[in-house]
């Protein structure tokens, strides 16, 4: 797929972090952030070279073997399912973090195999990397993970916080798609993915039109953009992302977070229960859910509560404070074991 037929992402100049933050408080779209990260040490000794970037790493690591996955050459990169989805195309495990890295830098050019070390979070892994590389947010506590390996292919997935993607050690292109392209990137099974989410079953650089022919229109809302060391790319909430790192050696942090609290659980948890309980309903007692859902869920912003009195609100109550939340919680829970 030619990603440069694809609009581009709209790029911002680099910016003080009280500026980042009020642009990206408000932003419901993808944004770059050109060179926000050029003066990172680990940014600065990527440029000087793979060894030195690799070097600076080593550094910080505590010891704890990573999890990594090995994928062989013919698979080109794509990190997916094997051909019944029965489970993976690649081996993975965990390693200690200075075997991984030597196998990285002394892999033989003519060797097309992948390695690759997905989310691994830096304050239990690299304690101390993030002082120097890592964006600072206020009123937020971001979840600031690392990345890193040679050329690989990350399936088009969603996740539910936001992200701040810093690409930090040689180029990565990503293509993003907003939400409501679900239908047209055809996600595969729920139960289990490569990285734990849903991802989508077309292969981006061969898309079979035949088989996935609403993909043609995801095309046409995708964004794409790839980014530079010391770039940075905000991707909203639940924005599709397809990522493709070039390099033979490349290495990203990501900052994660959600607009609300923690106690408020995982919106996936809510998709689970209605798999559960209202996926197999006739299609007449669906749509009437999906009124109800319209209601109390989807629309609330725009319907008055006025006509309950405030203190019988109970769980109607915007935003549902923590001891609210765990009554709900905890009555739920009960109900589920009858």
């Amino acid at each position: 797929m030619m990603t440069a037929s694809l609009t581009s992402i709209e790029t911002l100049p680099a910016c003080d972090n009280a500026s980042l933050q009020q642009i990206i408080a408000g932003a419901t779209a993808p944004l770059v952030f050109k060179q926000q990260c050029k003066n990172w040490p680990l940014v600065q000794a990527g440029l000087n070279s793979a060894t030195a970037a690799a070097d600076y790493l080593r550094q910080f690591y505590q010891g704890e073997p990573v999890t990594a996955c090995l994928l062989p050459a013919e698979q080109h990169g794509r990190i997916f399912y094997n051909d019944d989805c029965s489970g993976f195309n690649f081996q993975g495990g965990k390693i200690d973090f200075n075997q991984f890295i030597d196998r990285l830098l002394t892999q033989p050019e003519d060797d097309n195999s992948t390695l690759y070390m997905g989310s691994t979070e830096i304050n239990r892994w690299f304690n101390g990397l993030a002082a120097d590389n890592s964006i600072s947010l206020s009123n937020v506590n971001p979840l600031t993970s690392v990345w890193i390996g040679n050329q690989s292919r990350i399936a088009a997935h969603f996740d539910f916080p936001h992200n701040l993607a810093c690409n930090v050690v040689g180029t990565r292109t990503f293509t993003l798609f907003p939400p409501d392209q679900i239908g047209n990137l055809y996600p595969g099974p729920m139960e289990f993915a490569p990285g734990g989410q849903d991802i989508s079953m077309v292969d981006f650089e061969q898309p079979d039109f035949q088989q996935f022919p609403l993909f043609s229109h995801a095309l046409e809302a995708a964004q794409s953009v790839t980014l530079q060391p010391g770039d940075m790319l905000f991707i909203p909430s639940m924005w599709w992302h397809h990522v493709k790192a070039h390099t033979p050696f490349n290495v990203l942090i990501s900052h994660w977070w959600r607009d609300t609290p923690a106690y408020l659980g995982r919106p996936n948890n809510a998709l689970l229960l209605s798999i559960l309980s209202l996926r197999s309903l006739p299609k007449a007692q669906r749509q009437a859910w999906k009124a109800i859902f319209e209601h109390y869920i989807f629309d609330h912003d725009d319907i008055s509560q006025q006509h309950i009195p405030e203190q019988a609100q109970g769980m109607l109550s915007k935003p549902l404070s923590e001891l609210q939340a765990r009554q709900l919680r905890a009555d739920l829970l009960n109900k589920l074991k009858r």
